[in-house]
């Protein structure tokens, strides 16, 4: 069976130096005009996630046109500044490597499940020639739900429906979100210890490999291929 790898970005790809907070920022205060006092919990979560308990946390009513009006200054922030990423921020070591070893085989199909929107995804993972062997238009992003596992659901559907063929899908990431998401659906779940979740937090959480970083590319290949 062709294997579907749903890479999560941050913290498992890229460590994008803080700057996806200071997006945050910058969007708040273009979208509602006031600085923010209180940060969300970024780790794991989607973007429509993040963005409810950022309004919540600033006592702002959570209206989807406001969510709308402050993913866009997002995306405008990101677009500003997604230069700075190879100043402040860097591809975690072995992240390139490894997918453009997945991309020379003809059984494997890269995508993301990703917390980002896509627009921001692709604003991370270019400066460091991540975006050249994944598939943007069958990724699951964090505009469609709060809840992750939804977005391994539609990253699923879309490549079958893409590609005319089941896939074994392997989530890779480096939160327990991401291991709970896979394991919810069945998927393979790949725990990579280089964010803020230890080694025994992602082996609690359920995940079937976890290592320790992505530098050594035969160890990614036999976690990720059957």
């Amino acid at each position: 069976m062709n294997t579907l790898v749903l890479w999560d970005i941050d913290r498992t790809l890229v460590d994008a130096g803080g700057l996806g907070v200071d997006w945050y920022r910058t969007a708040l205060r273009a979208a509602a005009g006031l600085d923010m006092v209180r940060e969300p919990d970024f780790a794991g979560r989607t973007e429509r996630a993040i963005t409810l308990e950022l309004l919540a946390l600033h006592e702002l009513e959570a209206t989807e046109e406001l969510i709308t009006r402050l993913h866009a200054e997002l995306i405008d922030a990101a677009r500003r500044e997604h230069g700075l990423l190879t100043e402040r921020g860097r591809a975690l070591p072995g992240a390139l490597e490894v997918v453009r070893a997945l991309a020379r085989r003809d059984d494997v199909v890269q995508t993301l499940v990703t917390g980002n929107l896509v627009e921001i995804a692709r604003f991370k993972l270019a400066p460091f020639g991540l975006d050249e062997h994944l598939d943007f238009d069958i990724g699951g992003y964090g505009r469609l739900s709060e809840h992750r596992p939804e977005l391994v659901l539609e990253a699923v559907r879309l490549a079958s429906a893409k590609h005319g063929r089941e896939f074994r899908a392997v989530v890779v990431g480096d939160t327990p979100h991401d291991v709970r998401a896979a394991l919810h659906h069945d998927a393979v779940a790949v725990g990579v210890a280089t964010g803020r979740s230890s080694a025994e937090e992602l082996r609690e959480a359920g995940a079937h490999v976890v290592l320790a970083d992505l530098s050594d590319t035969g160890a990614v290949l036999a976690a990720v291929l059957p």
